[in-house]
C-alpha cells in the first residue's frame, strides 16, 4: 500500500534545527487506546396498551339491555363487576330448561338432563353464581348480567341503555392499564446493541420521573419505508400514570466491555469503507489503513479491526485527504 509523505523542509528553510511536523504542518497523532466504557443510546417511541390486558365483552347470545351501569366511557371498572343487566329470550328458555330438569331430576332421579341442561347455560355465558341462583330459589330470573372480565377502564361502549344486541356483537372493551408497552423506532445498525441491554428507562414528557422497562421484544420485520424496526418492553404502571398514546423516550444501556478507541477526527470514510492515516516508521510518514468502526458516541468510534493497542494514527484525518493523495489513489 501507498504511503503518505509530508516533506518538511522547503527550500527556503535550511537552519540548523529542522522544524517538526507539528510545527510545519500541524499534524497532530493519537494512539489508538483501550477503554471500558457502555453502549448509551436514546430512542423515541409511544405508549402501547398492552394487548394481553385488553378484554373484549362480547355476549353468545341476543337481547335487550335493561339496566346499563357501565354507563360512561373511560369509567374504571374492577373484575366481576356488573356492566349491564339486560334480558335475552334465549337464556331465560334456558334457565326455564335447567329449572324443569331440576324438578323432574326430583321426581325421576334422572342427573344426566340436569348436567345438560346446567352446560347449555355455562356455554351461554351465564354466571355460575346466577345459575346456582336458580336452583337455591326454585325460580328463573328472565334478567341476566353482564359482568367486567378484567380491571382496567371502559374504553369502549356500544350499548346505550335500552337498546337491543345481537350474539356476537361487541359491547364494551376493557384496557387493563397496571402493565404498559413502549414501542421505540429502531434503525438496523443499532439492532445488535440493543440485544446486548441491560438497563432499560423510559421517560415521558408529561410525567415526572423515569421507569424500568423489561422484557425486551425486537418485532420480526422492518419497515421497508423508513428502515426502522419497533422494539417493544414492558413497563409496570400500577398508578396509570403512563398512558396509551403518550410520547416517551427509551434509555438503553448496554454491560461495560473493553474497546479500542480512536477520536471521530480520526477516522474518516472514503468510497464505502473507513480509513485511518498510521504513523509510519519514519517521520513525516503515514500509510492509509482500512479499519472496521462502530459508533459509541458523537466523540468516538470504536475501532473493531486493523488497528493494535497503541497504534499512533493522524488525530485530523481529514487533513490528509489533498489533492495529490485523492489523484494518485493512495486509498
Amino acid at each position: 500500500m501507498k504511503k503518505v509523505f509530508l516533506f518538511l523542509l522547503p527550500l527556503l528553510l535550511i537552519a540548523s534545527e529542522k522544524p517538526s511536523v507539528e510545527q510545519l504542518f500541524n499534524v497532530q497523532t493519537v494512539k489508538a487506546k483501550k477503554i471500558t466504557t457502555t453502549f448509551k443510546k436514546r430512542f423515541y417511541g409511544l405508549l402501547k396498551a398492552d394487548e394481553s390486558l385488553v378484554a373484549d365483552v362480547v355476549p353468545r347470545f341476543g337481547g335487550y339491555v335493561v339496566k346499563l351501569y357501565a354507563d360512561t366511557t373511560y369509567m374504571k371498572v374492577k373484575k366481576g363487576q356488573v356492566l349491564a343487566k339486560v334480558y335475552s329470550p334465549e337464556v331465560f328458555k334456558a334457565k326455564e330448561e335447567y329449572l324443569n330438569s331440576l324438578n323432574y331430576a326430583l321426581r325421576r332421579g334422572n342427573s344426566k338432563m340436569v348436567e345438560s341442561a346446567k352446560r347449555k347455560l355455562q356455554l351461554l355465558g351465564v354466571g355460575k353464581d346466577e345459575i346456582a341462583a336458580v336452583k337455591a330459589r326454585k325460580k328463573s330470573d328472565p334478567y341476566t348480567l353482564i359482568r367486567s372480565p378484567a380491571n382496567g377502564y371502559l374504553f369502549e361502549k356500544h350499548i346505550n341503555e335500552g337498546g337491543a344486541f345481537k350474539a356476537k356483537s361487541p359491547l364494551f372493551r376493557i384496557v387493563g392499564l397496571s402493565n404498559i408497552w413502549i414501542e421505540a423506532k429502531v434503525s438496523e445498525p443499532d439492532i445488535p446493541a440493543l440485544y446486548k441491554g441491560v438497563s432499560f428507562l423510559v421517560k415521558a414528557r408529561a410525567v415526572h420521573g423515569r421507569f424500568e422497562a423489561a422484557n425486551p421484544l425486537l418485532y420480526p420485520k422492518i419497515d421497508p419505508k423508513s428502515a426502522l424496526a419497533t422494539f417493544r418492553l414492558d413497563i409496570k404502571n400500577k398508578d396509570a400514570r403512563l398512558l396509551p398514546g403518550m410520547f416517551a423516550t427509551l434509555f438503553v444501556e448496554s454491560e461495560k466491555e473493553s474497546m479500542l478507541m480512536l477520536p471521530r477526527t480520526a477516522v474518516i470514510r472514503k468510497m464505502g469503507s473507513w480509513y485511518v492515516f498510521k504513523a509510519g516508521e519514519f517521520e513525516g510518514e503515514y500509510e492509509p489503513v482500512e479499519v472496521s468502526v462502530k459508533p459509541i458516541d458523537n466523540e468516538r468510534y470504536a475501532i473493531l479491526s486493523g488497528l493494535n493497542e497503541g497504534d499512533e494514527v493522524v488525530n485530523n484525518a481529514l487533513f490528509m485527504i489533498d489533492s495529490d493523495a485523492q489523484i494518485n489513489g493512495l486509498f
